[in-house]
């Protein structure tokens, strides 16, 4: 009888010790690819219901991102890059987030609340406040890549794209990479130096990449977008995602898309 009891309690605990605690979600798999990081549970849902305006691996693609790199994302806002970014870097690489404190840009409270929901990709993120001309996106030639989405027009408003640029010059390692995206203006548009439209012209964003130590290396067209007419009475900001307009022709500006991009990489010689 006593052995009986003693086979029915090792039966029992060993059932228990085997049984994995339910309080614990599986861990999420690191994306290993770019196409990989597009579906990858790290992602906020809906996100990528954009990528068919921001086609991310394409993008990423032509800058030449790799894994292994140390990279520096320029004022990531509320993340939306930095969900594909981080993971994909995380195991092998870096991701460095020079972002816009949260009381200056309250929505970058969202990147920070995805940061806090994910402490495995969090270990591996480092962030630095930056904003120009104050502040230091990384070490002195340490970064392989730099990269600013839709950014250039917020310096210009402030006067500080000379500063910006100088800036991502210092971080990247020789031969590293700056890659730009950024809402494009006609090119017989008037030259408007504080970007009041939101759109800029490519000529500018190369005269300041030049004029910080870059050397153009390629142009693409993956992020352009012939259907933007770039006339709004509000700005860039009439189109998808901000309908700056409400409910005001809100249908003929979403069948428009989001706004024309250029592409555009850079190198520090």
């Amino acid at each position: 009888m006593k052995s009986v009891l003693i086979g029915t309690l090792v039966f029992i605990l060993s059932a228990c010790a085997g049984k994995a605690p339910e309080s614990q979600p599986a861990p999420k798999a690191l994306p290993t690819t770019l196409q990989e990081a597009l579906t990858s549970p790290y992602r906020t849902e809906g996100h990528s219901a954009r990528d068919m305006y921001r086609h991310p691996v394409e993008t990423l693609t032509f800058f030449g991102l790799q894994p292994n790199m140390t990279v520096v994302e320029i004022s990531p806002g509320a993340g939306w890059y930095a969900e594909i970014l981080a993971p994909y870097l995380s195991a092998n690489g870096k991701y460095i987030a020079a972002a816009v404190p949260v009381s200056v840009y309250s929505g970058g409270q969202k990147f920070l609340d995805w940061l806090k929901a994910n402490p495995e990709i969090a270990a591996k993120v480092t962030v630095n406040d930056f904003t120009p001309p104050t502040g230091s996106i990384a070490e002195d030639n340490s970064a392989d890549m730099v990269l600013t989405f839709r950014n250039v027009h917020n310096w210009m408003k402030n006067g500080n794209e000379k500063a910006a640029f100088k800036s991502f010059f210092k971080a990247l390692k020789p031969g590293g990479v700056l890659g730009v995206v950024e809402h494009r203006a006609h090119p017989k548009a008037k030259a408007d130096k504080k970007s009041s439209s939101g759109y800029v012209s490519e000529k500018a964003v190369i005269q300041m990449a030049t004029q910080a130590g870059f050397k153009l290396v390629e142009k693409s067209e993956i992020n352009a977008n012939p259907k933007d007419t770039k006339n709004y009475t509000k700005g860039v900001w009439t189109l998808p995602p901000n309908y700056a307009e409400g409910e005001v022709n809100k249908q003929k500006y979403a069948e428009i898309g989001e706004s024309d991009r250029m592409t555009l990489k850079f190198v520090k010689p």
